[in-house]
C-alpha cells in the first residue's frame, strides 16, 4: 500500500467536485419536484392522500441523497485494459455526458472486484486506490498494485483495502454503528451478494461483522431485486431496542430507508411488550409444547353447559341443553377453522337444534296435531331466533368471540384456566406460568410468540370484520353527504335561478359515494409503515440477527411472515444466552424449509485485538473443546486487565476502569443482572453505560469492564455463554473486576 502523489489527489478532488456538483443538481430538481407536485393543478386540489405520496416519494429520494453525501465516493479501480472505474455509495450518471457513469453504485455487478480483488487473484485490476475524504473534499489517496511481486499475498490471506480496514478497527465508537462499504472482504462480499433463494445461514464468532454483512446484505437484496423487494418489504429482526437503535444508520446511509427493523416484542400490531419473563417460564414459552396448551385454553372457552339454559321465545320456553350444545360445538370444530371463524357455524347449528324443539312444541300444538310445520316456517323461526338478544347472549357464552389478549392474560393469570388448559401435564408447569394479579394486562417479550400463536388459533371473523367495515363506509357516507349539502347550503337560496348554469357546483364535480371514497382511500404509507400494522404480512425477505436468541416458538412466528423461505440468519451457537435458544441451525430450521438452506462461516475477527481474544478463548474452550475462536487481525498492544477488589469497591472500581481521563470513544460496564442496579448507582450518569449481558448482545464499545465473571456464569443454564459475549464486546481494551473467585479456566498463572 502506497501513498500517492499530489497530482493523483488533485484528480480525485476534480472528479469528487464533478460528483457533488452533480448530487446539488439531482437534489435541486427533486425539490422543485416535490414543490410542483403539492401544488394544486388546473384548480383541482390533490387529496390528501395524493399529497401525502408525493411528500414521502420525493423526501425518501432528498434523504437517501443527503445520507449517501458522506463519504459519497470512496474507491477507484484501473483495470489492465486502461478502464477506469469509480465507485460510491450510489450510482451516479453524468448529465452533461449522455450515458457516462460518474459513479458506480457498491452493489452493481462491475464494482464487484474493488472487494474481491487481491494479489493472487486481482480479478483483471492493476490498481485498487481508496479515497478518503472530509467534507467535500479529499484528504487521502492511497494506491494498492494488484501484480503479485508488489504484495505478499501469502501473508495477507484474503484481506483488501487494507489501510482503510485497520482505519475503521481502530477508530473511536460513536454509539452508532457505520457501514463497512469501503472495507467489505472477500469472505462477506460471497455472503451479501449471494444468489441463494433459500436460507442463507451466517454463522461467525465475535467481531466477524455479521450484522455488517446482513445490513449490506439488505441493500444489496433490495437494489438487485427493487422490484419485488419495494412491494413486499425487508424485515430485520433484532435482539433489543438498543441493538436497533445501534444499527439504525447503516441503512440510510447505504440509501435505502424502507427497511423494517423490529424486534421480537414489536412484532404483535397493538401490544408493546417489555421485559422478559423469568428464565424457567420464558423456557416453558419457547419451547413447542405450549402450542398445545394453547390449544387447550381455547377449547376451554367452547364449553358445554353445566346444566340446561333456559330462555323464552314467542312465549314458550326454550331449552339450550348439553346435547344441542355438543351436536353444534362437534360441528364446528369438524370444520378445522379457527375459533371465531367456526363461530357462525356453532351459531347456526345451534339455532337449528332450537328452531327444531320449537316447532316440534307448536306444531304438535295445531288441531289434533296432525298438522306439522313447513321447512319453510322452520327456516323462518331460526331467522328470528337469531335476533333475539336472550339467545344470542346464551349462544355467546357458549362460544364467545375472542381475543388473543384476553386469552392470554386469563390464562396466565387464573389458576382455573391454566389447570384446564395444562391438564395432564406436571403441575411445576402451572406454577411457572401463573403470574400475580398485579402482571394483569402486561406482555413480556417472551409473551408475544404466544400472542401469535393464538392468533392463529382464534382467527378473526369475517363476517364481523365486513359489517364493521360496512358500517364505518356508511357513516363516511354520510359525513360525506352533510360536507356536500353544507357547500350547496352556503350558497345564496335563489342560485338556481340567478346564476349561470355554466357554472359548476360541488355536487356537479363530486357526489357523496365518490367524496366517501376518497376518504376511505388507503393512506400514503410506506411498504415498512403498512407491514409494521399488518401481522399476517408477508415479507419479501427477512434477517434475523443474534439468531442464537430466538425460541423454537420465536422461530414459529418468524416463519409466518416469510412464506416463500427466503431468509438471512445471522448468529453465533458459542454465544447463545436465552434458555430456549438455538443449539443447531439444522435443528430450528429443518423443519421448515428441509434442506434448502447453506451455512457460511465468517472467521476473521475484525472487531475484537487478539489480546482480548486469547482471554475469551478459553472461554470457548469450556464451552465446546472442539470450536476454533475467529482469527483476530489486529492486537491492540494492551493485555486484558483483571483487578480483584473488596466487594464493597467492587462499583466504584469498574466504573473507574470505563472512565479513563483523555480516552476516545464510549466505555460500557457488563454486570450480572443482580448487579446492575448496585453498579448504575455508582455510575450516578449517562456517560457510562451500564449493560446486563443480555442487553449488550451486538454492541461494541472502545473499553468494556467486566464485572464478577463467575457470578455471570452461575446465573444461568448458559451462564459461559453469556461471559464469552461480555468478554468479546472491546474494541481496544478489557478490564475484568471481581471480589468473588473466578472461574478456573480464567485465573492467572501468578
Amino acid at each position: 500500500m502506497t501513498q500517492t502523489t499530489p497530482d493523483a489527489t488533485t484528480v480525485e478532488q476534480a472528479h469528487l467536485d464533478h460528483v457533488y456538483a452533480r448530487l446539488d443538481r439531482m437534489r435541486a430538481a427533486t425539490n422543485r419536484r416535490l414543490r410542483t407536485a403539492l401544488t394544486e393543478t388546473d384548480g383541482t386540489p390533490q387529496s390528501q392522500s395524493e399529497r401525502e405520496s408525493y411528500e414521502r416519494m420525493y423526501s425518501e429520494d432528498l434523504t437517501k441523497f443527503d445520507a449517501a453525501e458522506h463519504n459519497l465516493y470512496f474507491g477507484r479501480l484501473d483495470l489492465e485494459d486502461d478502464e477506469v472505474r469509480r465507485i460510491g455509495r450510489i450510482g451516479i450518471l453524468d448529465d452533461d455526458a449522455e450515458d457516462t457513469t460518474l459513479l458506480l453504485d457498491w452493489r452493481a455487478p462491475l464494482a464487484r472486484p474493488f472487494y474481491l480483488a487481491t494479489p493472487a487473484a486481482p480479478e483483471s485490476v492493476a490498481v485498487r486506490r481508496h479515497i478518503r475524504t472530509r467534507n467535500r473534499r479529499v484528504v487521502a489517496v492511497n494506491d494498492e498494485r494488484l501484480d503479485a511481486g508488489d504484495l505478499d499475498a501469502s501473508t495477507r490471506g484474503d484481506v483488501v483495502n487494507e489501510a482503510a480496514l485497520i482505519g475503521a478497527l481502530t477508530a473511536a465508537r460513536t454509539g452508532e454503528m457505520t457501514d463497512i462499504v469501503e472495507t467489505i472482504q472477500r469472505e462477506q462480499d460471497e455472503i451479501i451478494r449471494s444468489s441463494h433463494r433459500g436460507v442463507t445461514v451466517v454463522q461467525g464468532g465475535p467481531g466477524t461483522g455479521k450484522t455488517a454483512v446482513a445490513l449490506h446484505r439488505a441493500a444489496y437484496l433490495l437494489y438487485t431485486h427493487r422490484d419485488v423487494l419495494s412491494r413486499s418489504g425487508v424485515l430485520v429482526v433484532g435482539p433489543n431496542d438498543d441493538f436497533l437503535r445501534y444499527i439504525g444508520q447503516v441503512l440510510p446511509s447505504l440509501g435505502e430507508t424502507g427497511v423494517l427493523l423490529a424486534t421480537i416484542g414489536d412484532m404483535y400490531p397493538g401490544v408493546r411488550a417489555v421485559g422478559h419473563d423469568a428464565p424457567d417460564a420464558a423456557a416453558c414459552k419457547g419451547a413447542l409444547d405450549i402450542v398445545d396448551v394453547l390449544r387447550e385454553a381455547v377449547r376451554d372457552r367452547q364449553p358445554l353447559p353445566p346444566e340446561t339454559i333456559t330462555v323464552r321465545f314467542d312465549g314458550y320456553p326454550l331449552h339450550i341443553d348439553r346435547e344441542i350444545v355438543k351436536r353444534a360445538r362437534g360441528r364446528a370444530r369438524s370444520t378445522r377453522r379457527p375459533h371465531n371463524r367456526a363461530r357462525s357455524v356453532f351459531v347456526r347449528a345451534a339455532l337449528d337444534g332450537l328452531a327444531d324443539q320449537h316447532a316440534s312444541r307448536i306444531g304438535s300444538s295445531i288441531v289434533d296435531g296432525s298438522q306439522l310445520l313447513s321447512s319453510g316456517d322452520i327456516a323462518d323461526i331460526r331467522d328470528e331466533m337469531e335476533h333475539d338478544d336472550a339467545i344470542r347472549a346464551a349462544l355467546d357464552g357458549l362460544w364467545p368471540h375472542l381475543t388473543p389478549e384476553v386469552v392470554l392474560d386469563e390464562l396466565l393469570h387464573d389458576a382455573d384456566r391454566l389447570r384446564a388448559a395444562t391438564r395432564g401435564t406436571d403441575a411445576t408447569l402451572r406454577d411457572t406460568l401463573l403470574r400475580p394479579p398485579a402482571t394483569r394486562g402486561r406482555f413480556t417479550i417472551d409473551d408475544v410468540p404466544l400472542l401469535d400463536e393464538l392468533a392463529e388459533i382464534i382467527g378473526y371473523d369475517t363476517g364481523e370484520d365486513e359489517r364493521e367495515e360496512q358500517a364505518r363506509y356508511r357513516q363516511r357516507l354520510a359525513e360525506a353527504q352533510e360536507a356536500l349539502d353544507i357547500l350547496t347550503g352556503s350558497a345564496p337560496q335563489d342560485l338556481e335561478d340567478e346564476l349561470d348554469p355554466e357554472i359548476l357546483m360541488a355536487y356537479d364535480l363530486i357526489d357523496a359515494e365518490q367524496l366517501a371514497a376518497r376518504q376511505t382511500r388507503r393512506t400514503s404509507l410506506t411498504t415498512a409503515e403498512r407491514a409494521q400494522t399488518d401481522r399476517t404480512w408477508a415479507f419479501g425477505h427477512v434477517i434475523v440477527d443474534e439468531a442464537q436468541e430466538l425460541s423454537p416458538m420465536g422461530w414459529r412466528m418468524i416463519m409466518r411472515r416469510i412464506p416463500n423461505r427466503w431468509m438471512t440468519v445471522i448468529g453465533d451457537t458459542a454465544q447463545t444466552g436465552a434458555p430456549a435458544g438455538t443449539r443447531s441451525w439444522g435443528a430450528v430450521l429443518e423443519p421448515y424449509v428441509a434442506q434448502r438452506w447453506r451455512r457460511h462461516e465468517l472467521t476473521v475477527n475484525y472487531r475484537t485485538p487478539a489480546e482480548i481474544m486469547e482471554l475469551a478463548a478459553r472461554v470457548l474452550a469450556a464451552i465446546d473443546p472442539a470450536a476454533r475462536a475467529p482469527r483476530s487481525i489486529r492486537r491492540a498492544g494492551t493485555a486484558p486487565l483483571i483487578r480483584q477488589v473488596d466487594s464493597g469497591r467492587r462499583a466504584a472500581c469498574a466504573v473507574d476502569a470505563a472512565r479513563m481521563d483523555g480516552a476516545e470513544g464510549i466505555s460500557a460496564v457488563v454486570v450480572p443482572d443482580a448487579l446492575v442496579a448496585e453498579v448504575s448507582d455508582a455510575v450516578g450518569d449517562v456517560e457510562t453505560r451500564v449493560l446486563s449481558v443480555a442487553d449488550c448482545k451486538g454492541l461494541e464499545f472502545d473499553r468494556t469492564v467486566v464485572v464478577e465473571p463467575a457470578m455471570i456464569v452461575e446465573q444461568s443454564a448458559r451462564g459461559l455463554n453469556d461471559l464469552y459475549v461480555a468478554l468479546t464486546r472491546a474494541t481496544q481494551r478489557l478490564t475484568v473486576v471481581h471480589a468473588d473467585p473466578l472461574p478456573a479456566f480464567l485465573a492467572t498463572d501468578d
